[in-house]
């Protein structure tokens, strides 16, 4: 290691970039990791690529999110060659809402992506940010403070150029809408428009990944005009910087997006893209069988089986944060007792439900939300296996044998058969529970997060029940929204000190060194409290037909097309 290369590097960097660069020099981060957080605090190509050469061989080959050429809906690098023109036809998951502020469903993260952008978009990998509406950021040197440079020569498809106006008004009704990402990180007045390209978030303390959450990964983060109306849906009003101009859309059938001529990225290769909606994953895979499909926007592997095998289709497989809560009230009812929730947890064969749903496409989870992939995932805390003699005896504990209850689950993916296994699980443990499957159009609304009149969010949820949680390149958002005190999606109702002071701890960390000591205590209070079982991660399985090059995924639901074209 040339450590006379690192020394202007050193000198010139903030503390947070710092910590970042000793802590790769030393070992402590892999060369992935570096580049992906150097990435988030804004550190220059150049310098990745002189810090990695010092280091070692090689130089750095994915391009972090503050330099680079201009991307195509988040690439890297320009648009893959293909014929020009032409349609590609998407199957989606039915939106509830393409509401771009209070959405909550993958298939409103996928429809409002294609007109509305983020400041923070997604590489071409499909893995991580980049830029978007902004073309850089960086902290200050406690993360107290981060500038956004924005790009120019962006314009409305309703007419007007983009400025820093339409990101600090933006802000202020994602801050009125308590967002998932941004509650209690950024409160009113705290963006700033320091000139039309320019803009300053003071937040209300240190975060260390403030840039994912005004990013793709914060689905509800979409940038809308100065003055957009809160409750107006895509359809309603048909606007936005992106790609793609909504032409038509039906609720119960699809919707159709053609062409942006005006799109900062340039011309799209294709014409247009149509959107099929579907209920289940099994017509989609009948639809691409039977030719009406070139592409699915996500499926499970029992009922997206075929597709492996299928020689005309590429499957896009990659290792994620997606999972499945099971949540429990806290705060009432049955599961109150913490020994009724750990007695469940424990009656869980998680092994058997990661070879039965994905065929093993999927890591065993330990009821927290810090995923294996994480960088400051701490694998030292212990795994919470089956055991059926303790759950029996934690409910006999408990005064609750044979206590009975239902699972409320929406009819989405593999969680109907995630239900069915935890009801067998659970009965050896002497549980006798119920399942409840449901449209989506009324679990979200009546069973997973309905809120009380007058009283907190998600107040009215049942006692028990599994919601879907899309894919974050970190995990503040479910921590923030779901876990948090008075989180805006804590159908748990959970609230502890100490879980609050760990999430502070981690939100205000900026080194990694201090992220991962955060971590461990989250992880060890969530294990152990069990406001939420979480049986596993599973891996986000997408794909097209290979007559179509340049599509890729979010793993959130958003499928990006900007740069697809047919192949010559």
């Amino acid at each position: 290691m040339d450590h006379r290369r690192l020394d202007p590097i050193r000198r010139s960097v903030n503390p947070v970039q710092l910590d970042l660069v000793e802590s790769f020099v030393q070992g402590r981060v892999t060369r992935r990791q570096f580049i992906k957080r150097a990435t988030v605090i804004g550190l220059s190509m150049a310098s990745v690529s002189a810090i990695i050469a010092a280091c070692g061989p090689g130089t750095a080959t994915t391009a972090p999110g503050t330099s680079g050429p201009a991307p195509t809906d988040g690439a890297s690098a320009p648009p893959t060659q293909g014929a020009a023109g032409g349609t590609i036809r998407v199957a989606i998951q039915r939106p509830v809402s393409v509401d771009p502020v209070a959405m909550q469903d993958l298939g409103g993260y996928g429809m409002t992506a294609q007109s509305f952008e983020f400041l923070c978009t997604l590489n071409s990998a499909g893995d991580d940010i980049a830029p978007g509406l902004a073309e850089s950021w960086e902290p200050n040197a406690d993360g107290t403070v981060w500038t956004f440079k924005l790009r120019s020569g962006v314009t409305w498809q309703s007419g007007g150029d983009f400025t820093a106006d339409d990101v600090v008004g933006t802000m202020e009704r994602l801050v009125t809408a308590n967002n998932a990402g941004l509650a209690g990180v950024l409160e009113a007045g705290g963006a700033r428009a320091v000139d039309p390209l320019t803009v300053e978030f003071t937040l209300a303390g240190a975060n260390g990944n403030f840039p994912y959450l005004v990013s793709v990964f914060n689905a509800q983060s979409l940038i809308t005009k100065a003055d957009y109306v809160a409750g107006t849906t895509l359809d309603q009003m048909p606007d936005g910087t992106g790609a793609w101009k909504l032409e038509s859309y039906d609720p119960a059938t699809g919707a159709t997006f053609v062409r942006n001529d005006a799109w900062w990225g340039g011309a799209t290769p294709l014409d247009s893209v149509e959107w099929t909606f579907f209920d289940e994953i099994g017509p989609m895979v009948t639809s691409y069988q039977g030719g009406q499909i070139d592409a699915i926007v996500q499926f499970d592997v029992l009922s997206g089986s075929a597709l492996f095998e299928d020689p005309n289709f590429n499957v896009t497989a990659t290792r994620t944060a997606l999972h499945r809560q099971i949540w429990m009230r806290t705060d009432t009812g049955q599961f109150a007792d913490v020994r009724v929730r750990q007695a469940l947890a424990l009656s869980m064969d998680r092994d058997a439900m990661v070879q039965q749903l994905f065929r093993g496409r999927a890591d065993v989870a330990n009821d927290h939300v810090i995923a294996p992939i994480y960088p400051y995932f701490d694998e030292s805390v212990p795994q919470r296996t089956r055991n059926v003699e303790q759950a029996r005896q934690l409910l006999t504990d408990a005064g609750a044998d044979g206590l009975s209850a239902v699972i409320h689950c929406g009819q989405l993916l593999e969680i109907p058969d995630l239900a069915v296994l935890i009801q067998s699980n659970a009965k050896d443990a002497g549980f006798d529970l119920q399942v409840a499957v449901e449209s989506l159009d009324t679990f979200y609304g009546a069973q997973w997060c309905p809120p009380e009149p007058a009283s907190p969010a998600c107040s009215g949820a049942s006692e028990l029940g599994i919601v879907d949680y899309g894919h974050r390149a970190t995990p503040d958002v479910y921590l923030n929204a779901a876990l948090a005190t008075g989180g805006v999606w804590n159908s748990s109702q959970y609230s502890s000190p100490e879980f609050d002071a760990a999430f502070k701890e981690f939100q205000a960390s900026v080194g990694v060194d201090a992220q991962k000591a955060a971590c461990t205590k989250l992880e060890t209070i969530l294990n152990t409290d069990v406001p939420i079982a979480v049986p596993y991660f599973y891996n986000y399985l997408a794909g097209a037909s290979t007559a179509f090059t340049g599509v890729y995924s979010s793993a959130l639901g958003q499928m990006f097309v900007s740069s697809t074209s047919k192949v010559a």
